[in-house]
């Protein structure tokens, strides 16, 4: 038996051969895993090859890939997809962000109704002398301001001071 060397040249059917193995391989990947998985791909590729090539008596001692370049339609595919993904990546994160956004809503809804609740209890105990309270609070904070301010004339209420007109 006669083995291959350097100056015997390639039988017919190899180059076919090589070609049929790789598109077989290479349909099992994905864009990305035959770049990120280059060894396993390479390992693929040198297996199914060397059984391939026993079929028509050539053995095969060593496959080396030692070029792998994608076409421009390829590169812009793979681009494209990888675009896609940090869309969908974003979409996701947006939604993630509408859900928590929702549920805070909704605990602060619940939160406010039962301090409404609260607070009406309050009121049936106490009866409006909270809400008199608050008013007086209010009237202080009122007079407080507007004690601080240099163009507020004060008037009595039953004088008719302004103008002599009755009160």
């Amino acid at each position: 038996s006669s083995g291959i060397n350097a100056e015997w040249p390639l039988r017919p059917g190899l180059p076919s051969i090589v070609d049929e193995v790789l598109k077989s391989v290479v349909a099992k990947y994905d864009a990305s895993e035959l770049i990120t998985q280059r060894d396993a791909v390479s390992n693929s590729v040198a297996d199914d090859l060397t059984r391939r090539a026993e079929t028509f008596g050539i053995f095969l001692d060593d496959i080396s890939i030692t070029h792998l370049s994608f076409g421009a339609e390829f590169a812009r595919a793979v681009e494209s997809k990888q675009v896609a993904q940090q869309e969908a990546e974003r979409s996701r994160y947006y939604v993630e962000k509408a859900e928590f956004e929702k549920a805070a809503t909704i605990m602060s809804a619940e939160g406010d109704a039962e301090a409404a609740k609260m607070l009406s209890k309050a009121f049936d105990k106490v009866g409006d002398s909270l809400i008199e309270l608050r008013k007086m609070e209010a009237a202080e904070e009122i007079a407080a301001n507007l004690a601080g301010s240099r163009n507020v004339v004060y008037l009595p209420k039953d004088k008719g001071m302004l103008l002599n007109l009755p009160a």
